[in-house]
């Protein structure tokens, strides 16, 4: 399932330097403007506990977690709609991806250029914002010009279930909003909205890099964010990038662990990136379990068994017969599969069972 976050801001922002850290890809990361041209992208392990006790149960020969996909994107610029410094570039790339991870510059440094002369987290936000928010306004406009007359003409009804939804678009657009502020009421305009590829209907979350100092509770800037994003429903994060970097470059566990508690964070901002990464793609895990092989598998939420099965081997789904779930806590209290069983805590489930985060499954098919 190859879905990708791209990671997105203004150059010097530190988006390299995370990406970085998330893949080991090691993006040329420099301290001037465009130093990422291409997209960088690196398949990013998605870390999760669950696999770890799991493997200490059922003493597997392979763990094999899921992954996620993270785009690096080359630094925007004011004027990128209109094709300025890397801009057509830039913004095809973020049209390719499923959602966008916005950095944003949160903290001092003299020694780190800033391409606006100063630090602003909420001016640069809403400058990649008005620079998206433009190319999606041009991108309406011309859809518009196609199918208003075919509306009018042709009393074609979808057709004009499509001018309605361009018209809310492009007046939300006009007043500086983004395509994801518009609700959408019905299926049939979901479907209308997901044709129209709009850069701004794209889910976000807005990563705020800051100083070591403010690695935990963050800073006067971050709130600054917090407080300018309240009504997009957007997540925030906090991300100490070099820390994170410096973090990356030890090489055992215990280490990484005590630079952690050092700096008063449980958890490193690179996996706490991850899994929200994961989740901003409505994505979840089901759980495959045995003497062979503990893994994680990757399904978007809402998927009902066989689309499940699907994911393992599309057989699996054109012989789907039933599923056996186990609940992650059950499997883990009694301790097997045999001792769920005699339990009763194994549920055989047919094809109307919406799967759940954290299902052990197991599945007959028949081809």
């Amino acid at each position: 399932m190859a879905l990708q976050c791209g990671i997105v801001g203004l150059p010097n922002v530190g988006k390299s330097t995370l990406f970085n850290c998330l893949s080991n890809a090691k993006a040329q990361s420099a301290n001037f403007p465009f130093c990422t041209i291409e997209p960088n992208v690196g398949v990013i392990t998605v870390p999760d506990e669950r696999l770890n006790k799991l493997a200490e149960l059922c003493k597997p020969q392979r763990v094999i977690p899921t992954t996620v996909e993270i785009v690096d994107i080359a630094g925007l610029v004011k004027g990128a709609s209109k094709g300025e410094g890397l801009g057509n570039k830039f913004l095809a790339n973020i049209r390719e991806t499923d959602a966008i991870l916005h950095v944003l510059r949160c903290f001092d440094d003299p020694n780190v250029v800033h391409v606006d002369g100063s630090v602003n987290p909420i001016r640069d936000k809403e400058i990649i914002d008005a620079e998206l928010q433009l190319k999606d306004l041009e991108t309406v406009e011309n859809r518009l010009q196609k199918i208003q007359k075919q509306a009018q003409v042709g009393g074609d009804k979808q057709a004009k279930l499509a001018v309605d939804v361009l018209l809310r678009y492009k007046a939300a657009l006009e007043q500086g909003l983004s395509a994801r502020t518009v609700q959408l009421v019905s299926k049939d305009e979901e479907a209308i909205a997901k044709e129209m590829f709009l850069l701004t209907n794209k889910p976000v979350m807005y990563v705020c890099n800051v100083d070591e100092a403010s690695a935990v509770k963050g800073n006067a800037y971050v709130e600054q964010v917090r407080e300018a994003v309240k009504a997009e429903n957007a997540q925030v994060l906090i991300v100490a990038a070099k820390i994170e970097s410096e973090i990356a470059e030890l090489e055992t566990y215990e280490e990484r662990q005590m630079f952690l508690e050092e700096v008063g964070l449980q958890e490193s901002g690179v996996n706490r990136l991850i899994k929200s990464a994961y989740s901003l793609l409505n994505l979840k895990t089901f759980l495959t379990a045995g003497s062979d092989e503990v893994r994680a598998w990757t399904f978007m939420d809402g998927s009902k068994a066989p689309q499940c099965a699907g994911v393992i081997h599309t057989d699996f789904e054109k012989g789907f017969i039933r599923a056996e779930v186990i609940k992650y806590t059950d499997f883990v209290t009694l301790g097997s599969e045999s001792a769920c069983r005699d339990a009763g805590k194994l549920s055989i489930e047919g094809k109307d069972y919406l799967v759940q985060d954290g299902d052990i499954m197991h599945f007959r098919f028949n081809v």
